[in-house]
């Protein structure tokens, strides 16, 4: 089986230079059933780059191979693709399975963060995320040094040194809006100042640099270079902070939960059921689920042809009588299945709620899944779910 992954701005005839190579290394092999598959698998991913004029703008992910089907006999798969967002890394194996470390690393990283490299040279304008750089804008500029030329005054010399490096710091402010605010909200979730010089301190005191942005700034690096050199090495430095974000973003958000909790509210809800209550009346503000809750959402039919769902987690799946009608004791028609999560990511924007995922490896993480089950939502208003509890047992008929 063989994963190739051609990040973008590469060539097409480089990999398939790489591939000519790797087919006569792959016919010293001694097994004659190894040899054979591996020449295979490589003749059929050199016909598939033959699609391919040029590398997409996001790269080209490739895997060729034969795999078992479920009968048990073998089936040749050829799969192509551009990926969703740019794909920074460069990968060739061979191997009995493929390799998908580099999709998945693509979504879980969807947090963007923006840099500021900036010295006495010029700035670049990046952006991070995940392991996906890119250059959004570079700018040179040509400054005076601080010596005086023969002839003029010292004072004034100093005065129009100065004046150049408050038009610098104002111009750089002003692209910083561009590249890192739209639609009056900012575009990336935290901001690193870099630089070799002290522009990146006057930057983030100036009262040049929007409000905005400058609540954003998580970190201020001091770099040896300027420019790309200097943005690899900022992305480096301030690797630490960047990982910290979510976390903070995530504490802060469980802890808005447990405050309401404290205060006694009524304005917080937790438990599949009462969290799907409060969305079905427009209650819910933010819905917070852990990223790795194992439950599953069934769509069934009972007798009378109203539609029953249910949610289960692995243990309760072996409970018959939750997959009974309730009326007559016969098991129901199922109509479909699936991960009551992925129900919920498509489902969120229709009932008026916004959708946070938080982890379990935080303390209040922990707490929230271990104590509260995952799965809960901060309301607009106060909801008393014991009397609507009370009111759907004195009805006697399914929801349809």
């Amino acid at each position: 089986m063989i994963s190739l992954i051609i990040p973008p701005k590469d060539q097409i005839s480089r990999a398939a230079k790489m591939l000519a190579e790797e087919y006569g290394t792959a016919s010293n092999i001694k097994s004659r059933v190894n040899r054979l598959s591996v020449l295979s698998a490589i003749t059929s991913t050199q016909q598939r780059l033959k699609l391919y004029n040029k590398v997409p703008p996001n790269g080209l992910v490739v895997y060729c191979g034969e795999i078992i089907t479920s009968e048990g006999k073998e089936r040749k798969i050829n799969i192509d693709f551009e990926p969703f967002k740019p794909i920074n890394t460069s990968l060739y194996l061979c191997d009995n399975k493929f390799h998908t470390e580099a999709l998945s690393e693509l979504l879980e990283a969807d947090q963007k963060f923006g840099f500021i490299v900036m010295d006495g040279n010029g700035t670049l304008f990046g952006t991070l995320s995940g392991n996906t750089r890119e250059i959004l804008q570079r700018l040179s500029v040509d400054l005076p040094k601080k010596h005086g030329r023969g002839g003029q005054s010292a004072l004034r010399f100093s005065r129009l040194r100065e004046e150049k490096r408050h038009n610098y710091v104002r111009k750089i402010a002003e692209l910083a809006v561009q590249n890192y605010i739209t639609n009056d909200k900012p575009n990336v979730a935290g901001l690193v100042l870099a630089g070799s010089a002290d522009f990146k301190n006057d930057l983030n005191q100036s009262d040049l640099f929007d409000g905005r942005l400058q609540s954003k700034v998580i970190k201020i690096v001091d770099v040896s270079y300027g420019g790309e050199n200097g943005f690899n090495q900022a992305i480096e430095l301030a690797g630490e902070t960047l990982s910290n974000v979510k976390f903070v973003q995530e504490k802060k958000l469980i802890g808005q939960y447990f405050q309401e909790i404290s205060q006694d509210t009524g304005k917080v809800c937790y438990g599949i059921e009462d969290t799907l209550k409060a969305m079905e009346l427009g209650a819910a503000e933010i819905l917070i689920v852990h990223e790795n809750l194992e439950i599953t959402r069934w769509v069934m039919k009972n007798a009378e042809g109203n539609t029953v769902i249910v949610h289960t987690n692995k243990a309760q799946e072996s409970n018959k009588d939750l997959f009974q009608d309730k009326e007559t004791g016969m098991d129901m028609e199922v109509i479909e299945s699936g991960s009551f999560l992925e129900w919920l990511a498509e489902a969120y924007k229709d009932f008026g709620a916004n959708l946070e995922f938080v982890s379990d490896r935080s303390g209040e993480g922990n707490q929230f899944v271990k104590g509260f089950g995952g799965i809960g939502a901060i309301l607009r208003y106060k909801v008393n779910f014991e009397q609507l509890a009370d009111l759907s047992d004195d009805d006697e008929f399914y929801d349809d």
